[in-house]
């Protein structure tokens, strides 16, 4: 297995040959043999153990039990102890997502502090078949099905494309100790159900299983690349980013494709959304519905779908608001700047900026969000009109209309934050002090 190793390393990662690594090791089989192969191989390895405190006293002879090994290799080790089953509670999350979660947040953590280029864990091909099946019974698209991929980011899976047969068949040929974990025979966890009493079975019937699932798996691997190709293509056709983080996409576009449910699928996967159906039900749905994920919204507003955050801290902040003194000179929000300053000479007002008669304000000046009800007297007309009669004459999506701010004097608008002033505060013949009033954006 030794020579099968270093001929991966060579032929896949040769870079770990210069490379500060890092490997996971939970003082299992899979991690123990990875260890020494790679200790073998002479790269510039440490170890970093996860202490978990799941399994009381069994939990600590793993840390006993790689601080010995890392002595007998003489190997740089770090041990981190975790209270998972707390941070489980406050993430509401399950346990091994709060295990997996504490971990690689960790990882990254020494990697960044200590400068490791790469972070090596020892998930083997059977790892792989469980994961497939297990994305399989819960149902996947087509990268669910490619499974653990060898590289993601600088996290690195060397034994891979070995089975977990020959990987114990090594440590035992080597004399090698390792720690078995218990839990790993309880079959309250799917994976575990999986490994123990389902995968058997299916060697059983076709003892070359294993080898065949790895070249299907790379059947599969190649057919997502040429997916991904076509669909960064249907993407430049459909997407365009605009302002403050929101992207559209041209539904007309996505309808003239062959499949379009498929490739909202695509484009929008990463996404966190699960009511596909949903989801292509927006394409002709009316303007203004939306659908929901956990981090993400998707509208319909006309021709397009705009995507933005699903942010509720902003979505929900329509009474945050900034009181404005005489004397200041600019407020500071999270989303830009709004200047204050008296000019001598004013010029054509604009959207990003308004010229107000300053003797016509009456102080302190509010700036807040737009509310239902407010209504002002658009510059340049006679009479008023409602912000929200304004906002569908202007053709602003639902995105944008909970964008606006306004700004006040007492409760009467004197500028639509970027759009439009008021008539009621504009300069006149008549204005002896003038205020320019000019919003930037962060």
């Amino acid at each position: 297995m030794f020579k099968l190793f270093k001929t991966n390393i060579e032929r896949k990662f040769p870079l770990l040959n210069s490379s500060k690594v890092l490997i996971a090791i939970s003082g299992g089989v899979d991690s123990v043999v990875l260890t020494y192969l790679c200790h073998i191989c002479k790269l510039n390895i440490s170890l970093a153990h996860c202490n978990f405190n799941l399994r009381g006293k069994e939990s600590n002879a793993d840390e006993a039990f790689v601080l010995d090994l890392a002595e007998d290799l003489d190997l740089e080790v770090f041990i981190e102890s975790f209270e998972t089953k707390a941070y489980a509670r406050a993430n509401k999350l399950s346990m091994q997502m709060a295990a997996r979660e504490l971990r690689y947040n960790w990882f990254e953590e020494l990697a960044s502090q200590l400068g490791f280029n790469y972070i090596l864990t020892a998930h083997h091909a059977d790892d792989d078949l469980e994961t497939f099946l297990i994305n399989l019974s819960r149902g996947t698209g087509l990268e669910g099905l490619t499974g653990i991929p060898e590289i993601n980011d600088n996290i690195i899976r060397p034994l891979l494309s070995f089975s977990r047969e020959q990987i114990v068949a090594f440590a035992r040929k080597e004399n090698l100790d390792w720690r078995n974990d218990s839990s790993n025979a309880s079959t309250k966890y799917l994976r575990n159900e999986l490994r123990h009493n389902v995968i058997p079975v299916l060697k059983g019937i076709n003892p070359k299983l294993l080898q065949n699932f790895v070249k299907t798996q790379g059947f599969l691997r190649e057919s997502k690349t040429i997916v991904d190709d076509y669909v960064e293509i249907v993407s430049d056709q459909v997407i365009k980013e605009i302002d403050e983080g929101q992207i559209s996409f041209d539904i007309a576009k996505i309808q003239a494709l062959n499949n379009p449910k498929a490739y909202l699928y695509e484009l929008l996967k990463a996404y966190n959304f699960t009511e596909w159906d949903d989801v292509y039900n927006l394409l002709s749905a009316q303007s203004g519905k939306q659908v929901l994920s956990v981090t993400h919204r998707l509208i319909k507003n006309r021709d397009y779908l705009l995507l933005t955050v699903n942010n509720h801290a902003i979505l929900n902040d329509g009474e945050v608001s900034f009181i404005i003194s005489e004397n200041e000179k600019q407020i500071q929000t999270h989303v830009g700047t709004l200047y204050f300053n008296e000019v001598d000479t004013f010029s054509k007002n604009e959207a990003y900026k308004f010229y107000s008669d300053k003797d016509k304000l009456k102080y302190p000046l509010e700036l807040r969000k737009w509310r239902e009800g407010d209504y002002f007297y658009p510059f340049g007309m006679t009479g008023k009109k409602k912000l929200s009669k304004y906002f569908k004459d202007e053709k602003l999506s639902l995105i944008d209309k909970e964008n606006v701010w306004v700004l006040c004097s007492q409760d009467d608008i004197i500028w639509i934050i970027n759009r439009r002033g008021d008539n009621r505060f504009k300069v006149s013949e008549d204005t002896i002090h003038v205020l320019k009033l000019e919003f930037k954006k962060n």
